[in-house]
């Protein structure tokens, strides 16, 4: 083979890698600013809840109860600007701090549950159940850092 076609492989070989190692850190950087998608499945959701809630509160609610506690409180938490409307992937662009107290999430759930014929015994099981909601978040990666609050419960800035 002739020196000058070494030097066109070479060169050949060259530009095929800056062409990969660009098309590859374009995409790295993209996939980098896209939030990871998070897959709810309810069915999931109400078996990992009804493991994890103590056995007392297994013993008041029925998978079906459970199932509708965790649907409002997924509408409590669309409502505060916590669940996206759509499906999409998208720029993680939060800019809004927003604060979950047990009191106001309970409160709402406990006036669904009432609104929606849905018997809870105690209100203690409802608390167990968003703990437990909120675990399953966790475990499937649709949930954020816990914010440090101060003595008067306001977000302390580093």
């Amino acid at each position: 083979m002739e020196p000058i076609s070494w030097v066109f492989v070479a060169l050949a070989a060259l530009a095929t890698f800056v062409v990969a190692a660009v098309v590859i850190g374009r995409e790295a950087r993209r996939l980098d600013s896209v939030a990871p998608r998070a897959v709810y499945d309810i069915e999931q959701a109400v078996e990992f809840v009804s493991e994890r809630i103590p056995s007392a509160s297994q013993a008041r609610l029925t998978p079906g109860e459970v199932g509708w506690l965790l649907t409002f409180h997924l509408r409590w938490l669309h409502d505060k600007g916590l669940a996206p409307a759509d499906v999409i992937d998208r720029r993680q662009d939060i800019d809004r701090t927003t604060i979950i107290t047990d009191d106001s999430v309970v409160g709402y759930l406990l006036g669904e549950a009432e609104a929606n014929g849905v018997d809870v015994l105690d209100d203690v099981d409802v608390v167990n159940v968003v703990d437990a909601h909120l675990d399953y978040f966790d475990a499937i990666g649709a949930i954020g850092p816990s914010a440090r609050l101060d003595g008067d419960g306001q977000k302390e800035t580093p």
